[in-house]
């Protein structure tokens, strides 16, 4: 039975923040401009796509698809960090709710995106006859929409039963932002929560290891069918229109399998905070930079828009060239 005397928790305060005024001036810089680089990097990203026909396919549909949800994932808890680097590091049981919400609806719709792409370029390289018939914009459409009916359908029933639990004694959150393993670290009921914390390893577990299989059964059947391009530049061809995906893949993935698929293994406060920066922080940051510097077509698009922009900044309506 719960102690009477017990006083509930309505706010938490991160613990993982440097407390140095100096140190956090300096997260705060770097962050901000990390921050900045991944809404401006994504949103150039979505208004190329959108502005060249060309683009218009489906590949580059789930790229901006996966675009506009990077943005919405980091907004979810890095304008959170930066005022927690300069104000109070501390946030209300119900903001921490929401905070846990969106953050792993957005990142479960990633990876179901991310499965998807890989079943586009399954479709496209192992049966490019039958792939324009098959991945029609009608099914992308269906595809992306089901990929966040999951996301935010998935993380509901996890949340709803930790806004159940009572929250006593130390509020120090051990992490930079709300995640279910340090909130639920701090719940008064240990048998439920604990029995909380092995239901949500066994429910993470499910959903990294059913994607992460069905990415690596597709890229098996890509592999074998390039392996049977007879000429060295059909298979640099072939492979060169997965390695962006392949590459979002290893780094998404890989920090956060070290993470969620740790189950009854700890970590140290520092390893928590640099793992939870690798998959909250860095990975969507390089994802502009691997679709964009490793994209030809991407590339040439922003360069033909610059130039554009160029031009009309410099040689305005009504000017002469004449001398």
């Amino acid at each position: 039975m719960e102690n009477a005397n017990q006083t509930t928790a309505h706010e938490f305060v991160f613990s993982a923040f440097p407390y140095s005024w100096r140190d956090s001036v300096i997260c705060f810089v770097i962050l901000l401009f990390i921050y900045t680089f991944i809404v401006v990097g994504n949103v150039v990203i979505i208004t190329v796509v959108q502005l060249n026909i060309h683009l218009h396919t489906p590949m580059y549909f789930f790229i901006s698809a996966l675009s506009f949800l990077e943005i919405w994932y980091t907004t979810a808890t890095i304008p959170k960090m930066l005022s927690c680097l300069l104000h109070e590091k501390s946030i209300s049981l119900n903001g921490c709710l929401l905070q846990m919400y969106f953050f792993h609806s957005t990142g479960i719709s990633e990876v179901c995106l991310l499965t998807a792409m890989a079943f586009d370029r399954y479709l496209a390289i192992c049966s490019p006859l039958h792939y324009p018939t098959i991945m029609t914009p009608k099914l992308c459409a269906w595809l992306t929409l089901g990929c966040c009916v999951c996301g935010f359908a998935t993380p509901f029933p996890e949340i709803a039963w930790i806004s159940t639990l009572p929250f006593c004694g130390s509020n120090h959150l051990e992490h930079i932002f709300c995640d279910f393993l340090p909130v639920l670290r701090l719940a008064c009921t240990d048998t439920q929560a604990i029995l909380m914390i092995q239901v949500v390893d066994v429910v993470h577990a499910v959903e990294i290891i059913t994607a992460g299989m069905l990415i690596l059964m597709s890229y098996i059947g890509i592999v074998a069918v390039i392996l049977r391009i007879h000429s060295t530049e059909g298979r640099r061809k072939a492979f060169s229109t997965c390695i962006s995906h392949l590459t979002v893949f290893l780094l998404f993935f890989g920090s956060v399998a070290l993470m969620y698929l740790r189950f009854s293994a700890t970590y140290s406060l520092f390893w928590d905070t640099a793992i939870a920066l690798a998959f909250a922080v860095v990975s969507p940051f390089f994802n502009p930079i691997i679709y964009s510097l490793r994209n030809k077509e991407i590339k040439e698009a922003i360069k033909k828009h610059m130039s554009q922009a160029n031009i009309f900044f410099f040689i305005r309506p009504g000017t002469s060239n004449k001398n």
